[in-house]
């Protein structure tokens, strides 16, 4: 079956019809960032931030339009809108973005528990850390999953080794990816590995919530979600609309990067998502022919913010070829060396994480639920 095109997609929405403005939402300039691959279709269609609660039927019948061409096995379209309020007082005006008539739907009903892993800054091995505990939980025996948030930089696929794209059973929902007996979903399944994802903030904050909403995860112990680095659009919209039962913060042991991570901390701790402690990633090296340790990016430093904090020290991490390597390989270290300290490094501090959750749950204390206007 040939591949559908970017036109026929074009062709498709142009006999969609905003129902106020009286034109198609193709020559009214609403549709943008178009993504193809292999018959999977994303659009985003922009709309005033005061029309949105009445738009879903104009969502609907516009993926419905493009699902019925020839050589399309799903679409994922969101509606976004630009804020016409910024920095608003909570509870003032009515800028909604996208879903604002879906405030009440809870997101990712069937998961127990939610843990972000973040980091104030790239670099620091975020995505290797959150991967690995992934696995841990796996090896633990619970029904986990990973979330890639990481719109611009989707790594999951690479690191689990998974290949393909993701199939609809039902023309509605799509089914997660899955391998080493963890589920997972990425933008990075969507689109090709190369292509560079060109959109606005609100665009990026509702394929989020589409990919968390519109995916058959099934029940699930746990979902551990990769974030950006930073402290931007998608962490605040995570904050917001994902009941997180907590965050994990990594960084390595230099000032400049524990000063990031200390930001990260405090914005958790802003809009109330328990922060579960402190990782330390690539905290020593030991040379393989003499065996001598050595600190290149100091050592000890997240150990002490941690205390400074007032947070717990997860554990550390060792900078070393191997964790690469695997990673690269999407082979994880936990999973393919699992006899290997630095597997057991992971375990452990996937451990602390689940104990922590756990201690959460059984005292009745819950993640967030947070709504900012």
């Amino acid at each position: 079956m040939a591949e559908v095109t970017e036109q026929q997609i074009v062709e498709a929405l142009s006999r969609i019809q905003d129902p106020d403005r009286k034109a198609d939402i193709i020559s009214l300039g609403m549709v943008s960032g178009v993504a193809v691959k292999n018959g999977h279709v994303a659009f985003a269609i922009e709309v005033d931030p005061q029309r949105g609660p009445h738009l879903e039927p104009l969502r609907k019948a516009a993926e419905k339009a493009v699902h019925d061409l020839p050589g399309v096995l799903s679409v994922s379209a969101v509606l976004t809108a630009e804020r016409n309020v910024q920095g608003g007082p909570k509870g003032g005006g009515h800028g909604h973005g996208h879903g604002a008539g879906q405030a009440e739907a809870p997101l990712l009903p069937t998961v127990k528990a939610i843990i972000a892993v973040a980091s104030g800054k790239g670099g620091v091995g975020k995505s290797t850390t959150a991967t690995n505990i992934a696995m841990s939980f796996a090896q633990m025996g619970l029904k986990t999953a990973l979330f890639d948030a990481d719109i611009f930089g989707p790594s999951m696929p690479r690191m689990l080794g998974i290949t393909g794209e993701p199939v609809s059973n039902d023309g509605k929902t799509m089914m997660p990816m899955e391998n080493y007996g963890v589920k997972c979903m990425s933008m990075g399944f969507l689109v090709p590995e190369d292509s560079p994802i060109i959109w606005r903030g609100p665009m990026v904050m509702g394929a989020l919530e589409q990919l968390l909403r519109d995916v058959h995860w099934g029940e699930l112990d746990v979902m551990v979600i990769d974030m950006p680095p930073g402290t931007g659009d998608t962490q605040l919209t995570m904050t917001q609309r994902v009941p997180l039962t907590g965050a994990v913060i990594v960084s390595t042991p230099q000032d400049i990067a524990l000063l990031d991570a200390t930001k990260g901390l405090n914005m958790f701790r802003k809009v109330d998502v328990p922060v579960l402690g402190i990782i330390e990633n690539m905290s020593y090296y030991i040379c393989p022919k003499c065996g001598d340790e050595a600190h290149i990016f100091g050592h000890g430093g997240a150990k002490a913010e941690a205390a400074r904090l007032s947070t717990e020290f997860l554990g550390e991490v060792p900078l070393d070829i191997a964790i690469r390597q695997t990673s690269d390989a999407g082979e994880p270290i936990v999973v393919s060396k699992p006899n290997s300290p630095h597997a057991k490094a992971y375990m452990a501090i996937a451990a602390k994480i689940w104990d922590k959750v756990q201690a959460m749950q059984s005292s009745g204390r819950k993640g967030p639920r947070i709504v900012m206007e």
